[in-house]
């Protein structure tokens, strides 16, 4: 025989040992068990020889009708991003280019901060066909994963065999926080009329710094855009009119520290801010304005100056995909003064933080009121819900549920006696609960927008 010949035998017997018996054939051995009873007799041992002849041949002929790999091709196609909590679908691509048809089940090794299926439905593929597999996905943990090879199980087609093949890869996810908002709030800004990235300047009747035109004067308009030269011209009542002004600047300044690590249902508070500031930056950057990012925590973690260039929206979203909040005290005079230092021109500070110790509180009023002299701040504090809960008495409770109750009671007094401090000296002030960050914020920013406050 050929050497060639017996190379190419060799490998084949070799590859039938990658095979395995799957449980059908398990159990057909279980089922051919009682024809040893009929040991003994000639006609017996005759059956017995064809049923274990039939045992031992069946699984070698089955597995020689597994197609080879080299015919059998998995493509993943998944999205580059996913947000925490959000739900995407997955596609696998499986080209089969054999003679016969293919018995397969898909199985990936996803890592933990992606929540999918283990594996897929058995389902067949015709040949010389391609086929597509959809499978659920939902993100976990932020930052930049290795999806991990991808393995395909092919059987027999008596389904006696199996065999798996592995396909090497190194293509990754990034998980991202949540942006499941974001085509809502970007419809919500479409439909109060603000200015969508490319498009073109809308003007709009307002109280904001860009002139428009002169128009006649109607009971009404504020005396104070009265244009006394042109009244006197024109020897009648003139007024200015004013549009909103484009191209403001919002830095949304997020706290990194313990407050944030609390839990608010399936997530941190820290989780639900990340999330609602990115979808605020991609909104404010479709609207015209400059958007810079500054997350701290006992220091500055990151920053970003404010900008609207093509690429910041990118910049801000790898930035909040990689922090981490930590148990640290923030340092709100540290974020604050790199503010004063990094951020000369007037913005929108958006601060997303929670007050309840007493030391916090009074450095967070400190700061944001000296702060309210340049800059106009819109502190986001974010409501603890089981603190609310527990504030609210209830009939028949223990001593110890009335004591908590009285110092849940105290806690959430002294943390609105702050918020209301805040306000007294000029900042804007959103309380709210998680659930509900993002609508608020985005609402709050849109008033503020329309309404020229800065």
């Amino acid at each position: 025989m050929p050497p060639a010949v017996v190379t190419q035998v060799s490998a084949r017997f070799r590859a039938l040992f990658r095979h395995a018996p799957t449980r059908r054939y398990a159990a057909s051995v279980i089922l051919t068990a009682p024809v040893w009873l009929l040991a003994g007799t000639k006609t017996g041992d005759i059956t017995i020889a064809v049923t274990v002849t039939i045992v031992v041949i069946l699984p070698f002929l089955d597995a020689l009708s597994i197609p080879k790999a080299a015919t059998v091709h998995v493509q993943r196609h998944f999205s580059p991003t996913i947000g925490v909590g959000d739900q995407e679908t997955g596609t696998y691509q499986i080209d089969h280019t054999a003679n016969r048809s293919l018995a397969v089940r898909i199985a990936h090794a996803t890592p933990s901060a992606i929540a999918a299926p283990l594996s897929s439905e058995l389902f067949h593929v015709a040949p010389h066909t391609t086929v597509t597999r959809s499978v659920p996905l939902e993100g976990q943990t932020r930052g930049v994963h290795l999806l991990g090879d991808i393995a395909i199980t092919a059987y027999g087609i008596l389904g006696l065999t199996k065999k798996v093949i592995i396909y090497s890869q190194n293509d990754t996810i990034m998980v991202i926080p949540s942006v499941a908002a974001n085509r809502r709030f970007r419809l919500m800004a479409i439909q109060r009329q603000m200015r969508m990235a490319g498009a073109h300047a809308i003007r709009r009747r307002g109280q904001g710094r860009a002139f428009a035109n002169l128009r006649d004067y109607v009971v009404g308009d504020d005396p104070r855009h009265i244009d006394w030269k042109a009244s006197a011209r024109r020897s009648r009542l003139i007024t200015r009119e004013y549009t909103i002004e484009q191209g403001q600047t919002v830095l949304i300044a997020i706290d990194a520290g313990r407050m944030m690590t609390q839990w608010a249902g399936d997530r941190t508070r820290f989780e639900y801010a990340l999330a609602s500031a990115l979808t605020l930056a991609d909104i404010a950057l479709a609207s015209g304005d400059y958007v810079g990012l500054l997350v701290f925590n006992e220091e500055v973690r990151a920053f970003i100056p404010p900008s609207r260039s093509s690429g910041t929206l990118t910049h801000i979203r790898d930035a909040l995909t990689n922090v981490t909040v930590t148990l640290a005290e923030p340092d709100y005079a540290a974020a604050f003064r790199t503010i004063a230092e990094r951020q000369k021109r007037r913005s929108l500070i958006v601060l997303f933080t929670d007050v309840i110790d007493m030391r916090s509180s009074r450095a967070i009023v400190a700061n944001t009121a000296r702060t309210a002299l340049r800059h106009l701040p819109l502190v986001v504090a974010l409501r603890n819900d089981q603190l609310t809960t527990a504030s609210v008495p209830v009939s028949g409770e223990s001593d110890t549920q009335a004591y908590q109750n009285i110092a849940a009671e105290e806690l959430m007094s002294a943390r609105e006696e702050v918020l209301q401090n805040m306000r007294q000296v000029g900042v804007s002030v959103l309380d709210t609960p998680p659930a509900s960050l993002t609508a608020g914020v985005i609402n709050r920013y849109l008033d503020i927008k329309n309404r020229s406050l800065l």
